[in-house]
């Protein structure tokens, strides 16, 4: 097994998530130490701080409640960004790889209640959120610049460039996040 391969010293150590941004400080988002990110990772990465924070400030006791009438929870929402990033990342890498991307929607309700995001601790969710933006941060910071013309298709609609879909990606964070901390 592979952790047999691993020095003893390092099976004894424990995951320490103030290391990582995990902990009650503010995000750390900036994963290159080089700085030479384009500007759309920068920007990417200003914004998911931004809505980082916001989320971090809405109250554990409104996470159960919809956010309308017969709408998703807050927690559900925050379930469907995640599940948003997860299908979002794997488009950025097909296309910064590939030079194109094309693949399929995918079926949010269904993607939502399969998660059960409902039944989870509002801390959880909000910590999930963080790691997995941090991988997509990391991610959109290693974009070639050139590949940033990549076309996408998602599902059947027209093509787009992945510029273009980094950039809606965050104006859907922005959209749910005003649901999220709608009174």
């Amino acid at each position: 097994m592979f952790w047999q391969r691993w020095p003893k010293q390092r099976s004894n150590r424990r995951f320490n998530s103030s290391r990582c941004g995990l902990g009650k400080s503010r995000p750390h988002f900036y994963a290159r130490e080089d700085h030479l990110a384009s500007g759309v990772a920068r920007q990417f990465r200003s914004e998911l701080d931004a809505i980082g924070e916001s989320l971090r400030s809405v109250a554990p006791d409104i996470a159960d409640k919809p956010w309308r009438e017969g709408g998703w929870t807050r927690k559900e929402i925050v379930g469907h960004l995640l599940d948003s990033a997860a299908n979002n990342r794997q488009r950025f890498v097909r296309a910064a790889i590939d030079g194109s991307y094309a693949g399929p929607k995918y079926a949010q309700d269904a993607w939502v209640a399969m998660h059960g995001y409902a039944e989870l601790p509002w801390p959880t969710l909000l910590e999930w959120w963080q790691v997995e933006h941090a991988i997509l941060a990391r991610v959109v910071d290693h974009i070639p610049e050139a590949r940033m013309d990549a076309l996408c298709t998602v599902g059947d609609d027209a093509p787009v460039t992945l510029q273009f879909l980094i950039e809606d990606y965050i104006a859907h964070q922005l959209w749910h996040l005003k649901q999220v901390t709608a009174k």
